[in-house]
């Protein structure tokens, strides 16, 4: 059972990591209905990306910092660090500098794998700003150097705390009309005239969105101005296949104390959209690819096509050679007769096809005369073809055949075409 699974499932890409990391797996992807595929963090594999096809989603969760290189060029301020606050932040997140050059390089590949081709792509965390850059974006290298600095006091923010991972908070204000607006819906006031909505989240992180890419449009912030989710509101359709988002928090973690409970009922509904996408676009794409499996026949029926088939082979051949003994063929053609005459309901296009293949006919007697027809011009072809000269006659019987070994393979397609409407 679960083989078969594997194979109706839709499969969402998730790149490894070298080690373990806080003790968090991304498990929680299957609870929502799909296959984790995992890319593995080794050299070149970004080059590979087709091998992993097909693809129907691609999730990207936390890590390491990205290395600056990837966005750095992109700041039209630079960074304003100094060597010295670069070697503090790394002291006090040692554990977040560890950069992976590899890692950015596959993931961010796989971002613009999924953006060229309209996969759904969901990042939390490292993921949002890998999808950031990928698409041209910055990032605060240091949101405590380069951010919160240039706050009040009261609009500083911590983003993470070492200390409580799974129970720190912090605020962030919704946007209207955006669909963590529309997922949050309960968690604001009540009423139409609703204005604001800001919900405690869940985060670890010392770098953020700087710079946010154009296509992007920002669906929270934080008091310090840090965008803490973004999507492309051109690339979001969940039932069409579309999902384009990053966010900064992590929903999947904001649960009670103790508890499987979420904070609030729009937590999970990123993984759940997303998951919705990553069906509807397995379903375009199997659409787009899957070949219509032929009608399996029992026994009594396939043998019955077969008599069919025959008596319209048959009745083509006497009719294109105008040869045989037609009394000792009666009985065969029958069969087609009785088939054309029992299928009095047609669509048009069946008997569009049926008038260009020459087979409107409703019983055998329409054989015959058809035979007798071609007798007449058999004679008639015979008297002026014997005042022809041998060069001529041997042109035109040269031109004959070939025309003749057309017209059969064309008229076994459309006898073939025919005998498929019905079928179906």
């Amino acid at each position: 059972m679960s083989s078969d699974l594997s194979g109706i499932l839709p499969r969402v890409l998730i790149v490894s990591r070298r080690t373990l990391r806080k003790n968090k797996f991304v498990d929680f992807v299957v609870s929502y209905g799909a296959v984790p595929v995992i890319v593995p963090r080794v050299s070149g594999v970004q080059s590979l990306l087709t091998s992993f096809e097909p693809i129907h989603g691609v999730l990207l969760c936390e890590g390491e910092d990205i290395e600056p290189c990837w966005y750095q060029q992109d700041d039209d301020n630079g960074s304003a660090l100094s060597p010295e606050e670069l070697e503090e932040i790394r002291r006090l997140h040692s554990s977040d500098t560890s950069i992976d050059k590899e890692k950015d390089s596959i993931e961010l590949s796989l971002a613009r794998f999924c953006l060229e081709r309209n996969i759904p792509y969901l990042g939390i965390c490292r993921g949002s700003q890998v999808l950031n850059v990928a698409c041209g974006g910055t990032l605060y290298q240091d949101i405590g150097k380069e951010l919160s600095k240039g706050c009040a006091e009261s609009d500083r923010v911590m983003h993470m705390n070492y200390d409580d991972y799974d129970g720190h908070r912090h605020g962030v204000k919704l946007v209207k009309s955006t669909p963590l607006w529309n997922w949050f819906h309960e968690e604001g006031g009540e009423g139409e005239e609703e204005e604001e909505r800001e919900i405690l989240v869940n985060s670890y992180h010392h770098q953020g969105v700087k710079r946010l890419a154009q296509r992007f449009v920002p669906m929270a912030f934080s008091a310090d101005g840090l965008i803490e989710g973004f999507y492309d509101p051109d690339a979001y359709n969940p039932e069409d296949g579309k999902f384009i988002m990053g966010l900064q928090f992590h929903p999947e973690r904001m649960r009670k104390p103790d508890s499987d409970e979420f904070d609030y009922p729009g937590c999970p509904f990123a993984y759940k959209e997303f998951v919705k996408a990553v069906i509807a676009y397995q379903k375009k794409l199997n659409s787009l690819t899957s070949v219509p499996k032929p009608v399996k026949l029992n026994r009594e029926m396939e043998n019955k096509r077969k008599i069919i088939v025959r008596s319209f082979s048959l009745a083509k051949n006497l009719y294109t050679t105008g040869r045989g003994n037609w009394s000792s063929r009666d009985s065969e053609l029958e069969a087609g007769a009785e088939f054309l005459e029992s299928n009095t309901v047609l669509s048009v296009q069946q008997e569009n096809r049926l008038k260009q293949m020459g087979a409107t006919v409703r019983n055998a007697g329409s054989y015959v005369e058809r035979l007798k027809l071609n007798e007449g011009r058999e004679k008639m072809a015979k008297n002026v073809m014997g005042k022809m000269t041998v060069e001529q006659l041997s042109e035109l019987l040269t031109f004959y055949s070939t025309m003749g070994q057309i017209c059969s393979q064309v008229l076994e397609r459309k006898v073939h075409d025919v005998m498929n409407d019905f079928s179906c």
